[in-house]
């Protein structure tokens, strides 16, 4: 690299401010730089695409806005809220309308039972009114032995083999295959029990039952969410938090703009960007690397080696979203239904977005939306179909799960490729030794949904951590 910085990228030169560059427009780099621009730092988010937001995206199907990626956050975690607040979106909040939901279990459809932790029962009462497990698994579960200490790290073990082993194999199909399955588009078998339920790890450190620990797990939650509903959304969809995030004029962003490689200097960074035979430089004294783990990788490889190679064992999952419009259909209630991996259907998940949420739109118009995902983790075959046969596959599900055969007014796919992180067997430990890596390298930060959650939530909780990684550096603002 022996060109001089374009001008034209060149952050911040001049004003006397620190510049951070922000590679990836997600919302964990848009959460990262509206929190350094209220630190006084001048800040450049680059994004290889068209558009910023990653996974949050709001579409209109039918006439009708909503959200082709996640379409919730958790409201029982404060940051996803606190964002949404400072981008002058408190007001567009809304909740959900119900958060029943149903599960495909056995051929039949099922209501959840009540207070599961990622489908593990915490109520033997509950499992059996559900009628999703026979009664040879109720009274197994009725009966489960304490569990041996896991205080090591080295003790962590994948949920679904755990669940296996204490509540046997119809717990883990029809309960913790659909809800793994629905949030990670993982395997239950394959993710890791301290990186997907830390509260529940953290109850078992000294042994005990299964059962108990989900209950207390579950208890301590709805003492937590007493306050409001668990869930939250904004009218319109949660695509509009990074529209507006984008649009709040603390920093810059810069879209269509790939970055290749980042190089360390002695006085901060030097990031290659653009066409090959086009490179543009950006000058930036921290960098914070927002961007999937296979990318991450790529762009960490020449600063912090040992960390690329963690991030290169974390695997992801791709999967698509079929929204539908339909004439308004008669279903049952309820915000949708999950589908267990023993149930030879390719959908994977039902929202019922238009009983889920406040559509005004869609009663209006007289319309049923409603999502259909497919794609789970070592099954990209499903997706290698065209948009039109991912319709007709999911319309064939949809037949089968809710017996829908009207003709749609509108159907709109979206993919997300690689879009979901896996979280391995001992994914906790790779992740602190990424950071530990990281942290070598002065003015270096990381942050994303590769790391400690797939949520909106947890993903803004890594962006205040790489924050705070390279904060030393950044005068503090307005009381911070």
């Amino acid at each position: 690299m022996n060109e001089a910085p374009s001008d034209a990228l060149a952050l911040g030169r001049g004003t006397g401010m620190i510049r951070v560059a922000v590679v990836g427009g997600g919302i964990s780099g848009l959460a990262a730089a509206f929190l350094l621009a209220e630190r006084g730092a001048s800040v450049l988010v680059l994004e290889a695409t068209q558009d910023v937001g990653g996974k949050l995206r709001a579409e209109t199907v039918a006439g009708v806005p909503v959200d082709v990626g996640a379409e919730a956050l958790l409201a029982r975690r404060p940051e996803g809220l606190e964002l949404l607040a400072a981008a002058g979106l408190a007001g567009e909040r809304i909740a959900p309308l119900t958060t029943a939901a149903r599960v495909r279990a056995g051929g039949a459809l099922h209501p959840l039972p009540a207070r599961t932790v990622m489908g593990i029962p915490s109520d033997v009462a509950a499992a059996r009114e559900s009628g999703v497990l026979s009664e040879h698994a109720v009274d197994r579960i009725s009966r489960e032995p304490d569990l041996p200490p896991l205080r090591a790290l080295s003790d962590d073990v994948a949920v679904g083999v755990l669940v296996r082993e204490r509540l046997g194999n119809e717990v883990a199909d029809r309960l913790v295959e659909p809800l793994l399955g629905g949030v990670y588009a993982g395997r239950a078998d394959a993710l890791s029990l301290r990186a997907t339920v830390p509260s529940l790890a953290a109850r078992l450190a000294d042994g005990g039952s299964l059962v108990r620990a989900a209950a207390e797990v579950a208890a301590a939650g709805t003492r937590t969410g007493s306050e409001g509903p668990v869930f939250a959304s904004l009218r319109g969809g949660l695509g509009r938090l990074p529209q507006a995030l984008a649009a709040s004029g603390r920093f810059a962003v810069r879209s269509g703009t790939l970055v290749r490689s980042i190089v360390r200097r002695d006085r901060g960074f030097v990031l290659e960007c653009g066409p090959v035979p086009r490179p543009e430089f950006v000058e930036a004294d921290a960098v914070v690397v927002a961007a999937p783990p296979a990318k991450a990788a790529r762009l960490l490889a020449g600063v912090a080696p040992a960390a690329a190679g963690e991030l290169r064992g974390i695997e992801t999952a791709s999967v698509a979203i079929v929204t539908f419009a339909f004439p308004r259909l008669d279903l049952p209630g309820g915000s949708g239904l999950l589908v267990g991996l023993r149930e030879g259907l390719a959908v994977k998940g039902v929202t019922v977005s238009s009983q889920k949420w406040p559509m005004p739109e869609a009663d209006e118009a007289g319309l049923t939306v409603l999502r259909a995902s497919l794609g789970r983790a070592g099954d990209a075959v499903v997706l290698q179909r065209d948009d039109a046969d991912l319709v007709a596959l999911a319309r064939r599900d949809l037949r089968a799960l809710l017996a829908i055969d009207e003709e749609p007014v509108e159907a709109l796919v979206t993919r997300w490729g690689g879009g979901l992180p896996q979280y391995g067997v001992g994914h906790v430990d790779r992740v602190a030794r990424i950071r530990a890596d990281v942290a070598r390298v002065p003015g270096l930060a990381v942050c994303g949904a590769a790391f400690d959650g797939l949520g909106i939530p947890a993903c803004i909780a890594s962006a205040r951590e790489a924050v705070a990684r390279i904060a030393p550096a950044v005068p503090a603002q307005r009381g911070e």
